[in-house]
């Protein structure tokens, strides 16, 4: 039985965001993480597989010792060479099945799923968490979905049969919706990594209602 990491401020990468203040990708999970991110997702569309498994090992060395999970974006052949503790897919991208024979039995596997039929769906055999919305139009991922809003993020939610994190567009302030959709946590991107301070911007999803 595969042991879900702590989901509750997912931290997504974005490389432009991460260098508008010039941190980059690795000084912003540093940060983020010490101001109470639980889980970082590298995701770097425009990189090559090597560039994401260099990236990805200096990110795992960074983040050793704080408990923090490292998951890698649609990339599977990065995510086993960099030994990350999990995947996580996209609709559109490899399907569970392949992706879970890809990464082996022992990683964690998540999904995006933008519909109550595609989270009810997901074979929890395969897939361990799911990435739920977007709740909110953003310019992070401009060719996904109409946003949810918190009703619609409810409903698949309800169908999904594994925990699932809010994404698209959420902030410090959404900790108490995201919850009461059900949402185990937060997968957050420009709310910290297009902030001058990712630990701060981190901090203060701390203590929200």
């Amino acid at each position: 039985m595969r042991r879900l990491p702590d989901l509750a401020l997912y931290l997504v990468l974005d490389p432009v965001l991460c260098d508008r203040h010039g941190h980059g990708m690795l000084a912003t999970a540093r940060a983020a993480v010490a101001g109470g991110v639980t889980a970082v997702q590298l995701r770097h569309k425009t990189a090559s597989t090597a560039d994401r498994i260099a990236l990805g090992r200096a990110l795992m060395a960074a983040l050793d010792g704080t408990g923090a999970a490292l998951i890698v974006n649609d990339d599977a052949a990065a995510a086993t060479a960099i030994g990350a503790h999990g995947l996580h897919i996209g609709q559109d991208d490899t399907d569970p099945a392949t992706a879970r024979a890809a990464i082996g039995p022992a990683m964690i596997l998540g999904l995006s799923v933008e519909t109550p039929q595609a989270a009810a769906a997901i074979d929890p055999t395969l897939v361990d968490y799911a990435g739920a919305g977007p709740v909110f139009a953003t310019q992070t991922k401009p060719d996904h979905r109409p946003a949810t809003g918190w009703d619609g993020l409810t409903r698949i939610i309800a169908a999904c049969p594994v925990p699932a994190v809010a994404l698209g567009g959420p902030n410090a302030t959404h900790t108490a919706p995201a919850r009461a959709a059900g949402a185990v946590g937060l997968a957050v991107v420009s709310a910290i990594c297009g902030q001058p301070d990712p630990a701060a911007a981190a901090r203060s999803f701390k203590g929200t209602p």
